[in-house]
């Protein structure tokens, strides 16, 4: 019996049950896959970093606007120099919209060229110069025969 009982019928309010044990429920947790949510999380970060950024242009265009109509109704440089800052802002996100384009292109090409295999064969001679020179020459001569 609990001490709002008494309150609880006079107000004739119905009282919920505790929540027991079984009707708590289980939340599996992501499972870490290699690779996919890497990838996935990278895309989910980007959306939201490129609607952020949206969001934020289109309140300081709208900022803008009411700052400038305020500046021009008050003819107070102070009002004109808050616009200019707010213009500059607003040209600043938009830059970084542009710079996130630029960082996911540049992290899609990485993935890209990290595929790719390059094979460097470095030829190296030991020996002296007199014997370079005559390997020279013997290549030089059997090319001049085979050619003929």
């Amino acid at each position: 019996m609990s001490t709002f009982d008494p309150i609880d019928e006079a107000l004739d309010i119905e009282v919920s049950r505790e929540p027991q044990i079984h009707d708590l429920v289980e939340v599996e947790e992501p499972k870490a896959g290699l690779g996919s949510t890497a990838k996935g999380d990278a895309d989910k970060d980007y959306e939201y970093t490129r609607g952020q950024l949206y969001s934020l242009i289109e309140k300081g265009q709208e900022a803008v606007s009411n700052a400038l109509d305020l500046a021009n109704e008050g003819d107070s440089a102070r009002a004109y120099e808050v616009v200019g800052g707010l213009i500059k802002n607003v040209a600043d996100t938009a830059d970084k919209l542009l710079d996130l384009q630029k960082k996911v292109k540049d992290l899609e090409n990485v993935t890209v060229t990290n595929n790719q295999t390059n094979v460097t064969n470095n030829s190296v001679f030991v020996g002296s110069t007199t014997e370079l020179q005559k390997l020279i020459k013997e290549g030089m001569i059997n090319k001049l025969s085979d050619s003929k």
